[in-house]
């Protein structure tokens, strides 16, 4: 199994680039994860204390639990993985079965940022955009499919989301194997990666197995 890492600051086009990754290999070889929905569950606090919470910064996430998921699918183990309702800042009842496919993608703001993660990456990206374009599909995205409000999305931006990304996304982009800069809209950084996850797939299915004697 082949899981490649895709980092990168919000709003820089993390999941376009998997997307299009998943959509030129075929989705059927392929699993996406996103980072996104191991957000620690905060469901017992109340709304106020949950909205306050820095979503930001690496231990907002349960990092250890997706790292036990990756595991599971690396034995070819079928995992029921959380899903996140960012509305309410908590974790959903609902569940997503993810399958061990040949192929692994796991995109988010953290997943080079801790050291056991990236420690089982074979492949590790970066997606290197404008500060500018970033923070306008944040507020896009935040308005459009969160529910958030420009002044919350104003508010976040400047108190952890600018500062979270200058503390510990930006310096994580020293360990990606590729840096894709402009995200989904970078044809040939989209083609390159395409074809690098092609040929190591290749080339362990044609890895000879030791014989037991």
């Amino acid at each position: 199994m082949l899981i490649i890492g895709i980092a990168g600051g919000t709003g820089s086009g993390k999941t376009t680039v998997a997307r299009s990754v998943i959509e030129k290999l075929g989705s059927p070889q392929v699993t996406f994860i996103s980072q996104d929905n191991y957000y620690r569950d905060h469901s017992h606090l109340d709304f106020s204390e949950r909205e306050s919470i820095n979503y930001d910064h690496p231990l907002a996430f349960d990092n250890e639990l997706l790292l036990e998921h990756l595991k599971q699918l690396k034995l070819q183990q079928t995992v029921d993985a959380p899903t996140y309702d960012f509305a309410n800042h908590a974790r959903s009842a609902k569940t997503m079965r993810l399958l061990p496919t040949p192929i692994v993608i796991i995109e988010g703001l953290h997943v080079l940022s801790d050291e056991h993660l990236r420690d089982i990456l074979d492949i590790k990206v970066f997606v290197d955009t404008d500060p500018d374009v970033r923070i306008l599909r944040r507020v896009l995205r935040d308005i459009q499919e969160r529910g958030r409000t420009i002044q919350s999305v104003y508010d976040q931006y400047l108190t952890t989301v600018k500062p979270m990304h200058e503390a510990f996304i930006e310096p994580s982009k020293k360990y990606a194997d590729i840096i894709i800069p402009e995200g989904g809209h970078n044809e040939v950084g989209i083609q390159l990666l395409t074809i690098m996850t092609e040929k190591y797939v290749h080339s362990s299915s044609e890895t000879p197995h030791p014989i037991q004697g």
